[in-house]
């Protein structure tokens, strides 16, 4: 099981609020822990990115991409629409995926997360970003789920 990076994109060019990106960065990370490790994940203003790690089911099968994009994806457009009055689409339908290769791309994978707020110019320093999770050691947690 190898780390995917993933890149989503909201539906419409218009910005999430600040709850709309505490309310996907809530489900980014449901299933951590029992579908997928998230080493890593930030919620940009139109766009998510996240640095995962698909876990097996009771049968020893890995999670599919799909299998943990689309209940996010879905679950998060629901709540969005409820809390907004809208309706309709909220995430692109493609999405953007990476296979990692080596404890060095997770690294730099990880530090792209981090910087994406700081290059936007929406904070000064990573830290000061809300909707930027990082994990407790990302690289134990690959050892882990290898």
């Amino acid at each position: 099981m190898r780390p995917i990076f993933v890149t989503f994109r909201k539906w419409s060019k218009d910005p999430f609020t600040d709850l709309e990106r505490d309310i996907v960065l809530q489900h980014c990370l449901r299933d951590h822990g029992s579908k997928m490790v998230v080493h890593a994940a930030v919620i940009m203003p139109e766009h998510v990115h996240m640095l995962i790690t698909a876990l097996q089911d009771q049968r020893g099968a890995t999670y599919s991409l799909p299998e943990l994009l689309q209940p996010l994806k879905s679950a998060s457009a629901h709540l969005l629409n409820k809390f907004s009055g809208r309706s309709g689409p909220v995430w692109q339908d493609e999405s953007f995926d990476l296979v990692l290769r080596n404890e060095e791309s997770l690294k730099q994978k990880i530090e792209y997360i981090r910087q994406n707020p700081v290059r936007r110019g929406l904070v000064d320093r990573p830290e000061d970003y809300k909707w930027l999770w990082i994990g407790s050691d990302p690289v134990a947690q690959l050892a882990q789920t290898g």
